[in-house]
């Protein structure tokens, strides 16, 4: 795909955006996004941009000021297994990186990706920022089949928890 740019999103796409992840919902693995949700956070996203149409998107959230999200991965069905996932979050890795962040997290029901991109498995209280910021007010809140996942972005780093770090 020579005419494929992975680029930073605008607010000018966050309809493309919504419309991506409105037409994924159905495979049960994304949370709704409301478009005016997109468009007030459309530059956290980044873009797969094929001769002008978004196929394929993802955000990097701040959770804290050391842990940022990777939300809203989604890769249009007629461009899946050709490795615009993994760009994208190689992207997220480099920007979370160049902002200061010392951990990106992830919250999916198949783990298999993220893990092949170096995240590991750990407990969702591992992940105290992720659960103050959204689990508290979902409705499978301590319920959840979803995966946390983390990954250190320091080289060497160990993903070490506020909430279980000794002192």
């Amino acid at each position: 795909m020579t005419d494929l740019v992975v680029r930073a999103a605008t607010m000018a796409d966050a309809e493309a955006i919504h419309q991506l992840v409105q037409s994924h919902l159905d495979e049960g693995h994304l949370l709704p996004r409301n478009i005016s949700e997109l468009r007030a956070h459309a530059e956290r996203f980044v873009v797969c941009d094929v001769a002008g149409q978004i196929t394929a998107c993802a955000e990097l959230a701040p959770l804290s000021a050391s842990v940022a999200e990777v939300r809203s991965l989604v890769v249009s069905r007629d461009f899946r297994r050709v490795g615009l996932a993994q760009r994208l979050v190689n992207e997220l890795r480099t920007r979370a990186k160049a902002l200061g962040f010392d951990t990106l997290t992830a919250f999916t029901h198949d783990a298999r990706f993220f893990v092949r991109q170096g995240f590991s498995i750990v407990p969702h209280v591992w992940v105290p920022e992720k659960i103050m910021t959204d689990c508290v007010g979902c409705p499978l809140f301590r319920h959840c089949e979803q995966y946390a996942m983390v990954l250190p972005l320091a080289a060497h780093q160990t993903y070490r928890p506020a909430a279980v770090s000794a002192a």
